[in-house]
């Protein structure tokens, strides 16, 4: 079963109990080791880049949807009363106009790439919560592999130290043995 930071290629750092086992099945020296550890350290931090800007971009847009939402839903519930609703509207930047709008069973939604579409205010409701719920999902799926790779990367950190600490170690016993006579 694939995981969800399996979906979005985050690997999992290897939990090292043993050092030596470590560097005996990776077949490496500990520099190496080493090297190879602070490259997948780099790799996640960059990850966590790229999903923190992703994050940051649906947290900016879930207002918007919402701020939609609620327009339509005013704009719906005016239909048919026939009484006109004022409002002010952004013609450029800094300039504003009032206008009266009456009697509305259509809207217009921008889409992306200066694509805007008209739709009815039904389908519009219906569209702006499946891309609410969406962005809310997303959203929960970044911080869940956030919280993951925050996991791997303190595990990488304690699995450098680990790796840094025993090389010390060893360098130290072998100095030991170099300095008493046999």
């Amino acid at each position: 079963m694939a995981t969800a930071s399996e979906k979005r290629g985050i690997p999992a750092a290897p939990f090292v109990q043993d050092v030596h086992t470590f560097l005996a099945q990776s077949g490496s020296d500990p520099s190496s080791a080493l090297v190879a550890l602070q490259e997948r350290l780099q790799q996640y931090k960059v990850a966590e880049m790229k999903l923190l800007a992703q994050r940051r971009d649906l947290q900016s847009k879930v207002p918007d949807i919402k701020k939609c939402l609620d327009i339509v839903g005013a704009l719906q519930a005016k239909q048919g009363i026939g009484e006109a609703m004022k409002v002010d509207f952004e013609v450029a930047e800094g300039i504003h106009a009032q206008a009266s709008i009456e009697d509305v069973s259509s809207v217009c939604l921008w889409l992306g790439a200066n694509v805007m579409l008209e739709y009815s205010c039904e389908e519009a409701l219906t569209l702006l919560e499946k891309n609410l719920d969406n962005a809310n999902a997303s959203l929960q799926a970044i911080t869940e592999d956030m919280q993951f790779l925050r996991d791997q990367v303190t595990i990488t950190e304690v699995t450098v130290a680990r790796v840094y600490n025993w090389d010390v170690h060893q360098r130290r016993k072998q100095r030991q043995q170099v300095k008493e006579p046999a």
